[in-house]
């Protein structure tokens, strides 16, 4: 029989021994050892069998197998894997035995879902098989904090406070920059019970009630599966009673079969008067008592929460939910018990239920008073006030007397115009590195005009997208929120407080009491010589506006119209650069590589080609990479990490 009609055996590549060291080629011949049998490496197509290929069957060109697999140095990867995704993986790869990749080149299938085309990572530079899915929506543009999504169950009888908890919690973790969404039962009840009859309706022995309550949890469990798998959403909040065992076992079921983390959150509270109390100020308020007597809505109430005490099952982490992730806010969060925290981000949920209260208190928000750098239209800086801005500390010293309030806290920034506003009110102050205003980077102690002159790329980028935009060397609002964090913890723990500081600080406050979008959040009106008075409520914060009526320069900037169309795919959000720059000292801004390579050349070694585009087909060029210095700083490292290699001449004596 001919050559021609006798099947050529798959052809077996070696694989150089871990870990590689450098110099070591890939491909055959090279040394190593021999892969399975049941792996093994695809040859390259002769010309006559990718003439014969397929119309469609993409065949990319001859590649080093470190690139082709993602090899690095030292670093083990895992085999390609054929089912791991819908289409086939090209050549190169390795694959089942039978020498063939499903849809590949020399396969005996159809390549239906073979893609058309070949793209190049632009991080790890791999050349990776194209997806033609529509690709998820981005769950934040912010930083990924949880490695998985989470289910957050409450846990609790009626009027303990889960759905004020709820909520605090869900707006906090917004505010972080985790979208976080709530999924209250009693809605789903209220949307398929119309009316509302009476207590009857959550007796244990009421069947038909009781198969409605639980098709309303699978209903709401169904939209936190597609909240956290289509939709972008990392943390769902489940707010329903869930007082026995069987609800929470069938959340733990459901999380397990999508892949959920699961953190329990369970309110005790024992003590009759904060119940009542609790009853009076929101359950009377709620759809199901709308036109009823209070006292036979108080009445009524009391009767539901004994039909769930008849059946109410606590969480116990000392036996039967001692694997459980969990936290027990006891009597209002007097005392805590914490079981089995599983990764960070339920480690800040645990932090911040420990330091919020319900105590009622008062928080004053108000910027400093006019500045020098107000009246010259500086952002940044750090001078002094003005002269209305000293009449609007003597005015702000006179409203804080007329509040009477006992123990009042007084904060303010490390700059001197907060501070010179302070000294009028005649009350020991803290300050607060934290509450410093935003750093502008290069842009310091300029103007808007100036910055769009001298800056007009970075002008524009800012009005695109004002959230995520970072000034050269600078911060973003992003960085902001990340900075106030620990303040926001403590003006939870705190009862009355007056916080003088700054417009981008005092948007970044008001939009987390507020419940604000991270794109609202950087429009938000804080306008000179206005006292914010805060008061929080049952499910929020309400807000009263106080002009001491001193007149001041309006700082405010609306929306551009190119900010309303959203920001560039494009755009530069987040650097290196630290949350805080040490100094505001202005430092150049490299806004082309080429400059800086021009001025480095020299003392880098030559190399050919000179300059590598970091290019994908059909995308803008996003800059240019020197190869000399990429080879400079390999082989400043090179001797760090492999000393041994080193010459005996080179060796230290």
């Amino acid at each position: 029989m001919g050559a021609s009609s006798s099947p050529q055996p798959a052809q077996r590549f070696l694989l150089p021994r871990f870990p590689l060291r450098r110099g070591r080629a890939w491909g055959p011949g090279t040394g190593g050892e021999e892969l399975p049998q049941h792996v093994h490496f695809l040859a390259p197509p002769t010309p006559s069998a990718a003439a014969a290929a397929p119309r469609g069957c993409c065949c990319p060109p001859a590649m080093p197998f470190r690139k082709a697999l993602g090899w690095r140095k030292g670093v083990r990867r895992r085999p390609w894997d054929p089912g791991a995704r819908p289409f086939s993986p090209p050549p190169f790869l390795p694959t089942q035995a039978g020498g063939e990749g499903r849809g590949g080149c020399g396969s005996r299938e159809p390549s239906g879902k073979m893609p058309m085309e070949l793209t190049q990572s632009r991080i790890q530079k791999l050349w990776i098989p194209v997806d033609h899915r529509p690709a998820l929506p981005r769950r934040s543009c912010g930083p990924q904090l949880t490695n998985s999504p989470t289910v957050i169950v409450m846990v609790g009888l009626p009027a303990r406070g889960k759905t004020y908890i709820s909520k605090k919690l869900t707006r906090y973790l917004n505010w972080i920059g985790v979208p976080t969404k709530v999924f209250n039962v009693g809605e789903y009840r209220r949307e398929a019970v119309r009316h509302y009859s009476s207590y009857s309706f959550f007796r244990p022995d009421n069947e038909e009630a009781m198969k409605v309550r639980r098709q309303c949890a699978l209903a709401a469990l169904r939209d936190v599966k597609l909240y956290l798998s289509e939709e972008g959403g990392q943390i769902a909040v489940f707010d329903a009673t869930n007082t026995t065992r069987e609800r929470r076992e069938l959340i733990v079921n459901f999380s397990k079969e999508n892949d959920f983390k699961v953190f329990f959150i369970e309110s005790v509270c024992d003590d009759p008067t904060v119940v009542a109390t609790n009853v009076m100020e929101v359950k009377l308020s709620s759809p199901d008592y709308r036109g009823c007597n209070s006292t036979d809505a108080m009445d009524d109430f009391m009767k539901r929460i004994n039909c769930y005490q008849a059946s109410y099952q606590p969480l116990d982490p000392d036996n039967h939910d001692r694997e459980l992730s969990l936290i027990k806010v006891i009597d209002v969060g007097r005392r805590f018990l914490v079981n089995r925290v599983q990764d960070h981000i339920q480690s800040r949920i645990v932090y911040y239920l420990m330091n919020i209260h319900v105590q009622p208190r008062t928080i004053y928000l108000c910027r400093h008073g006019e500045s020098e750098s107000n009246l010259k239209g500086l952002i940044g800086g750090d001078l002094g006030l003005s002269s209305r801005g000293k009449k609007f500390a003597t005015a702000l010293s006179k409203f804080v007397e007329e509040q009477n309030l006992k123990d009042l806290k007084v904060w303010t920034s490390q700059l001197k115009r907060t501070i010179q506003t302070a000294e009028s009110l005649k009350l020991p102050y803290e300050q607060w590195k934290a509450l410093n205003e935003i750093d502008a980077g290069v842009c310091e102690e300029m103007t808007y005009d100036e910055i769009k002159e001298k800056y007009p790329e970075e002008f524009a980028l800012r009005d695109q997208d004002k959230y995520y935009y970072r000034y050269p060397s600078g911060e973003s609002y992003q960085d902001l929120v990340q900075r106030l964090e620990p303040v926001i913890m403590e003006l939870e723990r705190q009862e009355n407080v007056l916080v003088i500081c700054h417009q981008a600080v005092m948007r970044c406050l008001l939009a987390y009491f507020l419940d604000k979008s991270a794109d609202e959040m950087p429009y938000l009106k804080c306008p000179l010589h206005t006292v914010l008075k805060l008061t929080p409520v049952a499910y929020g914060c309400r807000v009263e506006s106080i002009c001491l009526n001193v007149e001041a320069v309006n700082t405010h900037r609306e929306r551009t119209e190119e900010a309303k169309k959203g920001p560039n795919p494009l755009m530069r959000r987040n650097s290196v650069t630290p949350l805080a720059s040490p100094e505001p000292t202005k430092k150049p801004r490299i806004n082309s590589f080429e400059e800086h390579m021009a001025s480095t050349s020299a003392a880098l070694p030559s190399c050919l080609p000179q300059e590598v585009p970091t290019q994908l087909a059909g995308q803008p060029l996003l800059g240019k990479a020197c190869l000399g210095s990429v080879c400079h700083i390999f082989s400043v490292f090179s001797l760090l990490i492999f000393p041994k290699n080193m010459n005996d001449s080179q060796k230290p004596s």
